[in-house]
């Protein structure tokens, strides 16, 4: 696998000066803009839609990594595409006919992943991986950012290796959720190259540093 990517997560952004977080994510050693799309309704809270993603894109010049966190998410597959969508994730659970979804996202000429929740087997994978680019495996439950990284997320992390290399596939493990320069480390020894951080970076002190750090260590 190529090198570990950091997707700096935007929900922890200052939307009072979006084009301004923006562009030091272009500036920084980030790999990707990660897009946490809520509904209010798959998860408690609401966070944003098209149009503030469509303002992210006319400024971003790296991939928009955007992880839908509603219900149905084929509804919007077409519309997440046009604003400017370079990878899309939907939630396992939130998708009764999840082939025909990740179809549906490749056909817009986006990549596609399924996203776990905390405590859903990595088992339920085993048929869909091959058409999966990436699996994001939620280290906490998803709905708020701030949350604690959960301890349960390094054997999962192993046991979706296993399966991706069992099958002698390169699909990405990416990790959403309380990723700091205390675990990143140990994320990447059981297995996991993309890691969203939201409040570690933008809390900062030094938004660009600690982006470099992170890199840094899960590449070392």
């Amino acid at each position: 696998m190529s090198s570990k990517l950091i997707a700096p997560s935007m929900l922890a952004a200052d939307f009072g000066n979006l084009q301004r977080d923006t562009e030091m994510v272009n500036n920084s050693d980030a790999d990707w803009f990660h897009i946490d799309v809520m509904d209010g309704h798959f998860v408690p809270n609401i966070s944003y839609g098209m149009p503030v993603i469509a303002a992210i894109k006319k400024h971003a010049t790296k991939p928009l990594d955007v992880h839908l966190m509603i219900e149905k998410p084929e509804r919007y597959i077409e519309e997440f595409a046009k604003v400017g969508a370079d990878i899309i994730t939907v939630h396992h659970e939130s998708t009764v006919h999840l082939h025909r979804t990740l179809t549906q996202i490749e056909d817009a000429g986006c990549k596609a992943g399924v996203v776990l929740n905390l405590t859903t087997p990595i088992s339920v994978l085993e048929d869909i991986l091959p058409k999966c680019y990436m699996v994001l495996l939620m280290s906490i439950n998803p709905g708020f950012g701030g949350q604690k990284f959960e301890d349960m997320t390094y054997n999962r992390v192993k046991k979706l290796r296993k399966m991706i290399t069992d099958q002698g596939l390169n699909t990405r493990i990416e990790i959403d959720g309380g990723v700091t320069d205390k675990n990143i480390q140990k994320l990447v020894e059981a297995g996991a190259d993309v890691f969203v951080a939201g409040s570690h970076v933008f809390k900062s002190d030094n938004q660009t540093e600690t982006i470099k750090q992170l890199k840094a260590l899960a590449n070392s």
